[in-house]
């Protein structure tokens, strides 16, 4: 019996269940496909649960934008400080250079 196993793709999987999920009897698929009914069942509950967890996640975190927003910002003023420090050392008699405390 092992010439029968096949590896089944995480697609494969999917079009089966979604088969199932349409209506199509499990005696059916499990006949059309040579796959043991009690692994359909198991195949369609993980997918239903697969579903259920994606269906729970939330549109956006309100910390994880904020966030975002500090370094947009952050980006912006070390963009505009490395800006103003060409600016400076192209200005005559500027003293340019970190002091050294």
């Amino acid at each position: 019996m092992a010439a029968d196993i096949q590896r089944w793709s995480k697609r494969q999987k999917m079009e089966v269940v979604l088969r199932l999920l349409r209506g199509e009897s499990l005696d059916d698929v499990s006949r059309d496909v040579k796959v043991e009914i009690s692994r359909l069942e198991e195949w369609r509950a993980n997918g239903l649960h697969g579903l259920q967890e994606a269906l729970k996640e939330r549109g956006g975190d309100p910390m994880q934008a904020q966030l975002n927003e500090v370094n947009r910002r952050l980006g912006e003023l070390i963009m505009e400080n490395e800006l103003l420090r060409i600016k400076a050392s192209r200005a005559p008699g500027f003293p340019l250079g970190r002091s050294r405390k």
